[in-house]
């Protein structure tokens, strides 16, 4: 009883903040027969062993966009750190030593947490 009325407001939440591709993906490997899919009119037809994986694939998408965004500009960081060493002819000081003050300054600077919940946040909108 209890699992049956939270499974529609999972199975509606988990619709609406994933991708269709991905659901489609997972429909078509789940061995649904046709007339099974053509049953699906609202995410409460779903089943839950095609919606979960398939929610947890767009969450892991979203995530690796995230943590690209940020990796980027602390890459950028790190290689011109290391140019500034070489022409500078420091070659035995490893450049993350140098460059993770740098990092840290600009992801305070640039308010890296708040960046960071409202990435999340709006990802669920």
């Amino acid at each position: 009883m209890f699992f049956e009325r939270t499974s529609d407001i999972l199975k509606e939440f988990m619709a609406k903040h994933t991708r269709k591709e991905s659901i489609k993906v997972f429909l078509d490997v789940s061995g649904m027969s046709k007339e099974e899919r053509e049953k699906i009119k609202s995410p409460k037809d779903i089943p839950l062993s095609v919606l979960i994986p398939a929610f947890m694939v767009s969450e892991i998408s979203v995530a690796f966009q995230i943590v690209f965004l940020l990796f980027l500009p602390f890459l950028i960081i790190d290689l011109v750190v290391a140019s500034i060493l070489i022409a500078m002819g420091i070659l035995m000081i490893p450049p993350q030593i140098i460059s993770l003050p740098f990092k840290l300054m600009l992801f305070v600077l640039a308010n890296g947490w708040e960046l960071v919940i409202l990435s999340l946040v709006r990802s669920y909108q």
